[in-house]
């Protein structure tokens, strides 16, 4: 049995791409060096730090004000995960009104547009007062923060996800739905088993931006008089005048997107490789 034997030339390719490797590693090395060098002359090494690190990043008070973040934090929790199924449901629904077919559901396409239209221009902030303060004061009665949240963002982010789901759908070649009406099956059997799984390859990193969107927007909800974490912070910063909660609270946040992120970041890229490569999406 014969071994392998690199030839002269892999042999000075291989030594090649290593020294291009060692090379890019001492580069990103001295950048590194370098922008940390910038920072510390400009920010850190400034008269003014010491106090804003004292008012913002002070950790006895960050360790104080933990307790009633988390505790903030869970309800932002608690809102986006009932969020997610609300705005999930909305979102299809309106993409499937929008993609009807036919004279007969022209004023259904018509709505679906305008409350897509509407809800996208209108800022998030707007939404939540007309929510939170004018519905209870219609209904004349007192409505929990967090369904007021929940109906809020619904309102909002499924007008987004509507438009990506929607985009998903209309990517998905023509073909295939008629190749699967030629087969047998009914409008909702075609969606069902051959539009929305390949649509929703597709669509999966657009969705994932808008989730990590809605993950920060749910912040929003102590507007509403909500016992969240910014309002939690904002209640430890009334009592030791120091704003280090408000990052406490950030930094929850910030942990909380993080594996979205590098899902997203990491989906999309598989995606690009399989295209290149010219596998099946």
């Amino acid at each position: 049995m014969t071994t392998f034997t690199p030839s002269a030339l892999e042999l000075e390719r291989r030594a090649y791409r290593r020294g291009r490797e060692r090379r890019s590693v001492l580069i990103a090395i001295a950048s590194t060096i370098a922008f940390a060098a910038v920072v510390w002359v400009t920010v850190i090494n400034t008269k003014g730090w010491a106090t804003v690190q004292q008012s913002f990043f002070d950790p006895e008070v960050a360790l104080q004000a933990l307790p009633e973040v988390w505790k903030g934090f869970l309800v932002n929790l608690r809102v986006l995960a009932f969020s997610v199924v609300t705005v999930s449901a909305a979102a299809l629904v309106l993409a499937l009104l929008r993609t009807l077919r036919g004279p007969v559901f022209f004023p259904l396409r018509l709505l679906a547009a305008a409350y897509t239209d509407l809800f996208r221009g209108l800022p998030f902030v707007i939404v939540l007062y007309l929510v939170g303060f004018g519905l209870p004061t219609i209904l004349n009665t007192r409505i929990d923060p967090v369904l007021l949240g929940v109906l809020a963002i619904t309102l909002t982010y499924s007008a987004y996800v509507a438009e990506v789901v929607r985009a998903g759908i209309e990517s998905v070649h023509p073909s295939q739905r008629l190749a699967a009406r030629a087969l047998g099956l009914s409008y909702p059997q075609t969606l069902r088993r051959v539009v929305l799984p390949q649509a929703l390859r597709k669509m999966t990193p657009p969705l994932m931006n808008d989730f990590i969107s809605m993950q920060k927007d749910v912040g929003l909800i102590s507007i509403l008089a909500a016992f969240d974490a910014i309002a939690e912070a904002k209640g430890v910063v009334a009592t030791t005048y120091n704003f280090t909660p408000y990052v406490v609270a950030g930094v929850l946040f910030v942990l909380l997107a993080i594996p979205t992120i590098r899902l997203t970041d990491w989906y999309t890229a598989r995606l690009r490789r399989r295209e290149q490569t010219g596998s099946i999406l």
